[in-house]
């Protein structure tokens, strides 16, 4: 947003009409010697052709833009943010994304399950702003992609880069859940917590999901889970990344359910089954009105000056005029 720190300069924009009407239209202006053209006995004068006339038309354009924009400059013209200062600490969130093979089911039309799951991950982000957030990802093994941060592009530059099978093609929910836990454990924040998200049953891994829950739980962190897909017959499509084949089939889904809640009972938080996209949007909303830490904050107004830009523009402008009526125009005074 653009402001003025000394407006009452504009004031001297009600002068310009009478400027110009002075340099161009008044008729006893200096600079012209009146003489009558019947006792001429010379050579005919030359009107000067169109493409000079419209030169000097743009001239006298350049010039009195300068002058206004002088007057701007004058006015100190600069261009303001607002920023929002929190006073409070937020809470950590750790987002824990399934990134295994059945991932890439296409029953979360237009896009698969990873892919919804990681555009409705970006509009939690959003509404998040004084949390600190960071995202672990797991199929066969788990790894902490980006640790609790409150810089927003930095996640979600990774969020973007993540791909399923990254990690192999099992799903072991509790590392996923034990490596969260981990990068949570020493946190100041008011609280900590895990959002999961699997649409597989845990088949590998070297720690049991209800084990890695209830050492979540002993530690103070509480475990929201989203079982995420239909169960049922499938269809899903798999593409290499080093050789960019893909790979289309029928998949018979399914995911311990049991496991899931017991997991969320355990770690003092809920379990949620989302079968569509829009099912997954509401489990987000419904997390978030859940988890509310204090959000107390004051609005910062920074100006930024920017007086020397329209100076800069206005000598620009000037000069333009004078090198028309000079160079072009040869002329001597004006």
């Amino acid at each position: 947003m653009w402001t003025l720190e000394q407006p009452g300069f504009l004031l001297l924009l009600l002068i310009l009409p009478a400027g110009i009407y002075f340099r161009h239209f008044y008729r006893h202006r200096g600079g012209r010697l009146p003489f009558s053209i019947s006792l001429w006995r010379g050579a005919r004068l030359n009107v000067p052709n169109r493409f000079m006339r419209v030169l000097l038309f743009v001239a006298e354009t350049s010039f009195w833009t300068g002058v206004v924009l002088f007057i701007i400059a004058l006015a100190g013209p600069g261009k303001s943010f607002r920023e929002r200062l929190y006073l409070a600490r937020g809470l950590d969130i750790m987002i824990v994304l399934d990134e295994s093979p059945s991932m890439a089911a296409q029953d979360f039309q237009p896009y698969n399950r990873f892919e919804t799951a990681k555009q409705v991950i970006r509009d939690f982000l959003s509404k998040r702003e004084n949390d600190a957030v960071g995202l672990v990802s797991f199929s066969t093994e788990a790894a902490l992609r980006v640790p609790p941060t409150v810089d927003r592009q930095a996640f979600l530059d990774r969020l973007d880069s993540l791909s399923i099978m990254n990690l192999g093609e099992g799903t072991a929910i509790g590392m996923g859940i034990a490596v969260a836990a981990l990068h949570l454990e020493r946190s100041s924040a008011e609280r900590g917590i895990i959002v999961l998200l699997t649409d597989g049953e845990n088949n590998t891994g070297e720690i049991q999901p209800e084990s890695a829950a209830a050492i979540a739980a002993s530690i103070g962190i509480r475990i929201y889970v989203i079982g995420i897909g239909s169960q049922g017959e499938v269809t899903i499509e798999l593409k290499d990344s080093q050789t960019g084949k893909v790979t289309q089939g029928r998949w018979n889904s399914r995911f311990d359910e049991a496991l899931l809640a017991r997991i969320a009972e355990t770690a003092g938080g809920r379990y949620f089954s989302a079968k569509s996209p829009g099912a997954l949007a509401s489990v987000f909303r419904t997390i978030d009105s859940l988890e509310t830490g204090e959000k107390r904050s004051k609005t910062l107004i920074r100006i930024e000056r920017r007086y020397h830009v329209f100076i800069l523009a206005g000598l620009c402008c000037v000069f333009l005029e004078f090198l028309i009526r000079k160079g072009l125009y040869k002329e001597v005074f004006s």
